[in-house]
């Protein structure tokens, strides 16, 4: 079950492999689950590497899906996921990988939305990797996660050892 595997802890090693390397319709498969709960997703421990991956690997049209979701959520009269993502130790990740991937007119729509929480986000600990990526000028070429790096890594880049 690929929506089990993507919230493993072993699994979603798997999931990545095929969100990366996978053919065009296994990566449409894991794509329209990550569609689906995109947002929960962004705040589990495990899927939140695979949302990324989904972020890093999508065709423009899943990437540009899944971005709108995380801006959108339930429709432009609820509080954007962002405002809780930015907030959330899995998410947070999740938020700096769209700012590093998001097209222009996405990306600006996601930085209007955390700038306003600029004092918030600096309270938290990995607050200064998100207000980098607000910059003027931030590209985010060669940006890569320590976390998804090293599949057999203790964990510690999120605080666990």
């Amino acid at each position: 079950n690929i929506r089990e595997l993507i919230q493993d802890q072993y699994g979603n090693y798997v999931i990545q492999h095929v969100v990366e390397h996978g053919t065009d319709s296994e990566r449409a498969r894991v794509m329209d689950i990550v569609l689906e709960e995109a947002v929960a997703l962004s705040q589990h421990k495990f899927a939140s590497n695979v949302v990324e991956r989904c972020l890093q690997h999508g065709d423009i049209s899943q990437r540009r899906k899944l971005i709108e979701i995380l801006i959108e959520g339930d429709g432009p009269h609820n509080p954007s996921p962002l405002n809780n993502l930015v907030r959330d130790q899995f998410g947070n990740y999740v938020v700096q990988r769209v700012l590093d991937v998001a097209e222009p007119n996405q990306r600006e729509r996601v930085v209007n939305i955390l700038r306003v929480q600029i004092n918030a986000i600096k309270k938290y600990s990995y607050g200064k990797h998100i207000i980098a990526r607000l910059e003027p000028g931030w590209n985010g070429v060669g940006v890569s996660s320590p976390r998804m790096m090293n599949p057999y890594g203790s964990g510690s880049e999120r605080g666990y050892s």
